[in-house]
């Protein structure tokens, strides 16, 4: 009696300090090794048996026990919390109620031959598990039917049963319980069986062999991790397969597990120079000047300057007060008005006159004299200080012959000029030329020097 209470003891403080599952379909199968106690006292029939209840934990006087192994089960999970068990089990009967003695009142243990007990029952039991919310107590009740013989004589029982579950770890519980069997024939007496013993449970599927059961398995076809309800977690970054962006590739939780290799806060994939921090605004490449331009795309990368200027700070080489990127001639010094370029004065417009006073051309013809070369070269020379300025060159005759071939003396002429400055490097651009014939006299046309200075060659700043 006193080794039963100590093991009751035991089982109640091992389940206080347990988290674990009932049987269920993960583990459908479980057995169960116990002793049992059998007690004919409490069953509502006269002497030597009692009311109902009556003197229900009277085990000294009323429990038959074996003091070894005596009760054997084997379970198997149905389904919403529905279990059929298999049992058998012996005992020996020596206590069989009790006798009251008339006179004296006193009531002593009704003793008899030790009489073979042996019982086969099946029993089909709901588990209170999910409602009392504990993974650790499983109460339950049941009902179900079997067989029992006393020495020779057996017969069938219907059987209700009241009993816990103290589940140790997820495997191993405590089981106590108590049935009443009802006995319908005379040969066989009503009577209470209680047992108490271990329980393993066992069985389930897993698919993947990951050690979680396919139900509870979240990926039961592919071998993971019980942390991630089984699914896999490849590159080992704490973030499940499913939620990671880069699965194959160890990353931070706060990029859905993809890397960094620069720590930048710019994912690899979405990082233009993952080996170099940078900045997000510039998909992850460094700007070392701050000007806004990564530092590749920035032809100053350690000078701040505009987009406009490639990065670099904008300069005036020149000095004129024109910044280069307005000045349309940043090499050569010249006015605000003038965008930078030197602006064509009137003395440097005579000037030239002067000198395209001066060609020479063969006699009636468009061709020029060899000894103008210089005072074409000096003509070149001032054109080529404004290289933004455009040139008209015209062509100009005397009044002697036909006007008509004047005129196309005239083109002729001022056309074989611009010829001659554009083969020696004056953009043709710049210049355009154009014959008036006899039309715009200088000099009257009556005199021989008048006459020589209507002949001639102009190159004036086009409008």
């Amino acid at each position: 009696m006193k080794n039963l209470s100590r093991l009751l003891f035991v089982a109640v403080l091992l389940a206080s300090f347990s988290t674990a599952n009932a049987q269920d379909k993960n583990n459908p199968w479980a057995f169960t090794l116990g002793v049992n106690a059998v007690d004919v006292y409490p069953v509502g029939e006269p002497t030597p048996q009692g009311e109902f209840f009556d003197e229900y934990f009277n085990v000294e006087d009323h429990w038959n026990i074996l003091p070894f192994i005596s009760r054997a089960a084997v379970s198997r999970y149905l389904d919403d919390g529905f279990t059929f068990t298999a049992a058998g089990s012996l005992n020996r009967i020596s206590k069989f109620g009790s006798n009251v003695n008339l006179v004296t009142g006193a009531e002593t243990t009704n003793e008899v031959d030790d009489l073979t007990y042996f019982a086969l029952d099946g029993t089909v039991s709901y588990s209170f598990k999910d409602l009392v919310n504990s993974k650790v107590f499983d109460p339950y009740l049941g009902v179900g039917g079997g067989y029992t013989w006393v020495d020779d004589v057996g017969a069938g029982t219907l059987n209700g049963t009241l009993g816990i579950k103290f589940w140790i770890n997820e495997f191993v519980a405590i089981d106590a319980q108590s049935a009443y069997k009802h006995s319908f024939e005379d040969v066989l007496p009503k009577h209470f069986q209680h047992s108490l013993g271990v329980t393993f449970k066992f069985g389930g599927t897993d698919t993947d062999g990951d050690g979680i059961y396919d139900n509870e398995d979240a990926c039961p076809e592919v071998a993971g991790l019980e942390a991630f309800n089984g699914c896999p977690d490849s590159d080992n970054d704490g973030i499940e397969d499913s939620k990671d962006d880069c699965p194959n590739e160890a990353g931070l939780a706060e990029f859905n597990g993809c890397p960094d290799s620069d720590g930048d806060g710019v994912v690899d994939g979405s990082d233009k120079c993952p080996t170099v921090p940078g900045l997000k605004n510039l998909a992850g490449c460094p700007d070392a000047d701050g000007d806004g331009i990564a530092d590749g795309d920035d032809a100053c990368p350690n000078e701040a300057g505009p987009a406009a200027n490639k990065g670099c700070p904008y300069q005036d080489k020149d000095g004129d007060g024109v910044l280069d990127k307005d000045d349309d001639c940043p090499d050569v010094v010249g006015t605000v008005a003038n965008k930078g370029c030197p602006e064509v004065t009137k003395e440097v417009q005579d000037t030239l006159n002067e000198y395209a006073k001066t060609i020479l051309f063969d006699t009636g013809k468009s061709s020029i004299k060899k000894e103008s070369e210089q005072v074409l070269a000096d003509i070149i020379a001032i054109l080529n200080k404004y290289p933004s300025a455009k040139f008209t060159v015209e062509g100009h005759t005397d009044s002697v012959g036909s006007e008509k071939l004047n005129l196309r003396l005239s083109d002729a002429r001022a056309l074989s000029v611009k010829d001659y400055l554009v083969a020696n490097g004056v953009d043709e651009f710049r210049l355009s030329a154009e014959g008036f014939g006899e039309s715009k006299p200088i000099a009257s046309n009556k005199t021989r020097e008048g006459r020589k200075q209507n002949r001639r060659v102009e190159i004036n700043l086009a409008n």
